[in-house]
């Protein structure tokens, strides 16, 4: 057997909600020589890759790049733009980290929460925020953790329309929902979304972005001991330049580059399409075997199908056989939902045919 042979017969299948699958390609644009980051070649990439990412973010404002994590970047949030109080909403693990992250950074905060499973509504939020003199809000807009979709537009609508729905934040989490589930920048009048490289963009983990409105930059100005490394306005002051302050990750921005040209080539109307497609699948081939789903209908993730374990199987005893057939799913996230929930991914470049052959193992697995 080939070398190549034997890679290809190692690979798993990643069904998991991150990393995602990453197309050959997409792997082997990373092997491109490399260059300096102040060379013009790496001002051109970057170049190409912002008014791409603005379009996979439906807007005209600035995209920021950073070297990091998601969870870097839900830092950045929160140190560039609350001064006073945040409401914290929080609908499973990952909402949770709003919370966290908060603490960490000393900031007065508030939590909302609701029972894992549900969506955070926007009457929920309106009524707390009307207790309290709160200058920014952060919602997860896809909690993995839970396979929910909280209704941010909806939400966004209706701080907006508060006396002060202006002058509040509205910081949003879309690590595991952006470019899989519909997610409009400017026209829902956000003020930070980030999301990461490692889940719907079907690459590498190691970069995080997260568009910011012209509100969010100003009320950085007021907002002291930003820190350095994820300072909008020092981000902001070298992409005006097609830069970033400090290295970037010069081959991931080769994977991006390209990726990008190929999402918009699908199209992102054909890309969320493809999205909702696989969850309706998933959700038809769960209740077809009498799985419950956990996510309260009509809230159902595009990217991520979180499965009651109702049926009670052996996750880990699945997962063996998977890997024996090179694929694997996520078993429920942390001691609360392990062994009792199931998640399925279906987000990034994953297609129909992969989903169907995902189903048949597991219904073999069952028989």
């Amino acid at each position: 057997m080939s070398s190549s042979n034997r890679n290809s017969a190692k690979h798993v299948k990643l069904f998991i909600p991150g990393p995602t699958e990453v197309r050959p390609d997409i792997l082997a644009a990373q092997g491109q020589a490399m260059i300096g980051h102040r060379m013009p070649e790496c001002a051109q990439l970057i170049g190409r890759i912002e008014p791409n990412l603005q379009r996979v973010f439906f807007t005209e404002k600035r995209v920021i790049i950073s070297a990091s994590s998601g969870t870097g970047l839900m830092e950045a949030a929160i140190r560039n733009t609350v001064n006073k109080k945040i409401l914290n909403c929080v609908n499973g693990a990952f909402s949770d980290r709003w919370r966290k992250i908060v603490e960490a950074n000393s900031k007065d905060n508030e939590v909302l929460a609701v029972e894992w499973g549900q969506a955070i509504l926007p009457e929920m939020v309106v009524e707390r925020l009307a207790a309290g003199d709160f200058d920014a809000v952060a919602i997860t807009h896809n909690e993995t953790s839970t396979g929910v979709t909280n209704p941010v537009q909806a939400i966004a609508n209706a701080i907006r329309a508060l006396p002060n729905g202006d002058d509040i934040m509205i910081l949003v989490d879309s690590v595991s929902g952006l470019s899989g589930a519909r997610l409009e920048f400017d026209a829902w009048d956000l003020d930070v979304v980030l999301t990461a490289s490692q889940k719907a963009f079907a690459l590498p983990p190691g970069l995080a972005f997260c568009a910011v409105s012209d509100r969010a930059m100003a009320k950085a100005k007021t907002v002291p001991n930003r820190g350095y490394y994820f300072d909008f306005l020092e981000l902001e002051k070298y992409l005006i330049k097609n830069q970033t302050p400090a290295t970037p990750a010069v081959s991931l921005l080769y994977a991006l580059d390209k990726q990008l040209e190929k999402m918009l080539a699908e199209g992102m109307e054909a890309r969320f399409a493809r999205h909702r497609a696989m969850r309706d699948s998933a959700i038809a081939w769960a209740k077809s075997k009498g799985f419950e789903i956990f996510a309260a209908s009509g809230y159902e993730s595009p990217t991520v199908t979180c499965i009651a374990n109702n049926l009670g199987v052996d996750i880990p005893a699945l997962n063996q056989y998977l890997r024996q057939h090179n694929m694997i799913i996520s078993n429920g996230y942390g001691a609360k939902l392990k062994n009792k929930t199931f998640r399925i991914a279906h987000m990034g470049d994953l297609q129909m045919a992969d989903m169907e052959e995902l189903f048949a193992a597991i219904d073999a697995f069952m028989a």
